[in-house]
């Protein structure tokens, strides 16, 4: 019996041991101190861009039209062939225009006989009338044979005259049936690679109406970001800033340039009548304006229709002091002033006021109050965090 409440005495001390540790542990238990998340200041180089994403266009792009109508006899090159300024790209059947150069040859050969013939009637009226004049001086001739004689001299003049002027009309109709002739044979008007290729060998073309492409030139030597740039950037950037972009097949890479344009207004304006169809001043949608800049593509890389992940450098600082934005109270604007937390040497946590400059969305610039090499502390401690969250978890149940 004795051994029985001995038992139950020990299980009952073990319990309320128990209990007690629980009740230290949750209750009487001195916090421990929070886990700082710390950094040091350091020095490098930072800048400040405005972000877009454009498409790459050569900078010169021809599209090489057909002037005559007829079918195409003949394709004289190849997608990707390079061409010189002057070299044929295609011909068009020129039999009709052939047949028109030749009957405006004829009909301007049947002009000039006919006025070699007016011309010697010319001469003979010439010396009727000298005849006349000297026969009337005489009194030998009655007045109206020499008013007749003057009247064919007149007429004879007035006759080489108008042929004159039909000549004239007939080498313009000549040189023009000659230029027609000359739109058959279709040249490169710039020298560049074929990029595209819109009308096949033996299809028709009609020129009357509207001028067909027949091929496309571009100079890819030189290419053309057209970056989107937001409203809210486009008032930061202007020309001759510098920039550069990656492509998506090599990121790592940078292509560099400057920003030689930003169009007044953005695209979509041209498809508009109005600016209240247009949307202009409306908050239902984005407006984007297009930055324009060149970039040399001395090894072909660069093609049409890339896409462009674009930097537009606003600033640039070399050797600046550098301290992550998260160590960085509030949003500090370029110029004025913030607060961060420094780690001195006893361990002990100050807050600071410092002078920033710009950032480029991980790191910001310390202008003066911190010195390189000094430790920051990140934003909040982890169970400052971790408090932060069972209390909204509280207040949210």
């Amino acid at each position: 019996m004795k051994r029985l409440i001995t038992r139950k005495r020990l299980m009952l001390a073990a319990v309320v041991a128990v209990g007690l540790l629980a009740v230290w542990f949750l209750f009487l238990r001195p916090p421990a101190e929070p886990e700082l998340v710390t950094a040091q200041a350091r020095t490098g180089d930072i800048e400040e861009v405005v972000l877009a994403t454009g498409i790459l266009e050569p900078l010169e792009l021809v599209r090489v039209g057909a002037q005559a109508s007829g079918r195409v006899e003949r394709l004289a090159v190849e997608v990707g062939d390079v061409v010189q300024v002057g070299q044929l790209v295609a011909e068009i059947d020129s039999q009709t225009q052939r047949n028109t150069l030749r009957d405006r040859q004829a009909a301007l050969a049947n002009t000039r006989a006919i006025r070699a013939s007016r011309a010697a009637s010319l001469v003979q009226a010439e010396k009727d009338f000298e005849r006349q004049r000297e026969m009337l001086a005489a009194d030998a001739t009655p007045r109206a044979q020499y008013d007749a004689a003057l009247s064919g001299l007149d007429s004879a003049r007035a006759e080489v005259l108008a042929l004159d002027a039909q000549i004239s009309q007939a080498q313009a109709a000549l040189e023009s049936a000659g230029v027609e002739l000359g739109y058959t044979r279709i040249t490169a008007p710039i020298a560049g690679t074929v990029v595209a290729i819109v009308t096949d060998e033996g299809q028709t073309v009609n020129a009357l109406q509207t001028a067909p492409t027949i091929v496309m030139i571009a100079k890819l030597d030189t290419m053309t970001v057209r970056a989107d740039i937001s409203e809210a950037d486009v008032i930061r950037v202007r020309q001759g800033l510098p920039a550069y972009f990656s492509i998506l097949g090599a990121p790592q890479r940078r292509f560099t340039g400057e920003l030689r344009q930003v169009e007044p207004a953005p695209a979509s304006i041209a498809n508009e009548t109005s600016p209240a169809a247009s949307g202009l001043g409306s908050t239902s949608g984005a407006i984007y304006y297009t930055g324009l800049i060149d970039v040399a593509n001395t090894d072909g890389v660069l093609r049409p229709s890339m896409t462009a992940q674009v930097s537009i450098v606003l600033s640039r600082v070399r050797g600046a002091v550098l301290v992550p934005l998260s160590a960085v109270e509030g949003s500090p604007r370029a110029g004025g002033t913030a607060r961060v937390r420094v780690v001195d040497a006893e361990g002990e946590v100050q807050t600071r006021q410092v002078r920033v400059g710009i950032d480029n969305g991980a790191d910001i610039q310390i202008l003066s109050g911190l010195k390189a090499g000094e430790t920051i502390v990140l934003g909040a401690s982890t169970d400052e965090r971790a408090d932060g969250q069972a209390q909204l978890a509280a207040a949210t149940s």
